[in-house]
């Protein structure tokens, strides 16, 4: 049985993405051994669409890799809707490139990332940042990936 739902959207038709598999399975790692099952949305972006969304709810000027919008629903559901992450495809590209990053180390960095957002954990303060950045390297090394910030 699936412990998760995943609704992948690509309206811009980005090619060379991780596999659907692999996308759940780093949700699911992030996710971790919380009760229930749950449904995200992960939307692939363009550059455009990134820097739109990126402008109206963080106030920031153009796209960012990764943006998370957490949704508090209804309880008692069969699945538990935890929210959606949008990818910003390019940027994703281009900062594992200037890393120096395999592309799918980064893309698992940042869902991993992304869904540890939607469960409510932030970077806001040196301590809360300590805390998630610990978890980060943990998760992303039992998926058998290097720490994403060596």
């Amino acid at each position: 049985m699936r412990r998760i739902k995943l609704d992948l959207q690509n309206p811009a038709g980005a090619e060379g993405l991780p596999k659907r598999g692999d996308l759940r399975r780093w949700c699911e790692a992030a996710i971790g051994s919380r009760d229930g099952r749950c449904k995200l949305v992960i939307r692939i972006v363009d550059e455009g669409e990134g820097a739109s969304l990126n402008r109206r709810y963080r106030h920031q000027w153009g796209p960012t890799n990764v943006l998370s919008f957490p949704w508090e629903g209804p309880s008692g559901k069969k699945w538990h809707f935890l929210g959606d992450l949008v990818i910003c495809e390019p940027v994703v590209c281009r900062e594992a490139g200037a890393q120096g990053k395999a592309a799918r180390a980064h893309w698992a960095h940042l869902v991993v990332h992304g869904v540890l957002h939607l469960l409510g954990f932030d970077h806001g303060s040196e301590g809360e940042a300590l805390v998630m950045e610990a978890l980060e390297q943990q998760l992303l090394a039992d998926l058998g990936f290097s720490d994403p910030y060596a």
